[in-house]
């Protein structure tokens, strides 16, 4: 039988140790979400106690990322906050895609910081192809998308690109019908993601504490709904690192939950949950 009850000082010792690894502030609120989080994961393994399965995940690699599996948070949907879909299409595109065009550049590049199950980095690319096939036609882009998440299983999901009919309800009609086909998997209709659109999509693990092993420059990052889970210190941290990964001009999108305020940055605030930079 598993434990029943998790100790404050084992509580405090997880805790850090996410703290410490990914950056997510597990404050005291959170003993029992994380509790239940665990319980999953002592059942998977068959281990009976808290302080055994501390050990483990520390001797386990593996085994610790399933961890970090467990307690990360994951709601998402096609086109969430669609206002800062709204803005790519009608403000940030044309000023970037005109910038580009006056210099004769045809490289594009977006990154989707925590992209879950894969909706927001589908949305951004399906946003950014109609935008380019209706105001460059014939024009051959370089465009690509990095989406990186910490968590392994929803990467899977993401990769796999198959969503449920609920799932894809907020995807208009017409960009449904464009990047979509409805099939059969396992007696369920679902929809897959087409080639044209999986192919825009880089889909890799990342922990933002840790070095980035990529380049850039990215002319949008997405980054929303994550600097929630992080104290001051910590967004601190990954913010400058990830706006040192955004091109000059380039936009940066955070949730509408959330606010630069009282961080240092080289950010211009445009609107709320948008910035750019100088």
């Amino acid at each position: 039988m598993i434990e029943k009850e998790l100790s404050d000082s084992l509580f405090r010792k997880f805790s850090r140790l996410v703290y410490e690894t990914a950056g997510i502030h597990l404050h005291e609120g959170k003993k029992s979400l994380l509790q239940a989080r665990l319980n999953k994961r002592l059942r998977a393994t068959g281990i009976k106690t808290y302080k055994e399965y501390y050990k483990y995940i520390q001797d386990n690699p593996g085994e610790f990322i399933n961890f970090l599996d467990a307690i990360s948070t994951n709601l998402t949907y096609f086109f969430r906050e669609p206002q800062h879909f709204e803005f790519l299409s009608k403000v940030a595109l044309p000023e970037i895609i005109s910038r580009k065009q006056d210099r004769g550049e045809r490289r594009l590049r977006m990154w989707s910081a925590a992209c879950s199950t894969g909706e927001e980095p589908y949305s951004m690319a399906m946003c950014t192809l109609e935008y380019l096939e209706e105001n460059t036609p014939g024009v051959r882009w370089d465009f690509k998308i990095l989406a990186t998440d910490i968590s392994t299983k929803v990467l899977q999901v993401a990769i796999r690109g198959q969503y449920s009919e609920e799932r894809v309800s907020k995807v208009p009609p017409h960009l449904r019908n464009r990047f979509f086909k409805k099939v059969v998997v396992d007696g369920e209709k679902v929809y897959d993601v087409l080639p044209e659109l999986k192919q825009i999509v880089a889909f890799r693990r990342l922990n933002l504490k840790e070095p980035y092993p990529f380049k850039g420059p990215f002319e949008v990052i997405f980054c929303r709904n994550v600097m929630i889970y992080f104290d001051k210190p910590t967004q601190q941290e990954i913010l400058a690192r990830m706006v040192s990964y955004l091109a000059e001009g380039g936009y940066f999108f955070v949730g509408h939950s959330e606010s630069l305020a009282g961080l240092k940055h080289d950010l211009k605030y445009v609107k709320p949950a948008v910035y750019q930079k100088k």
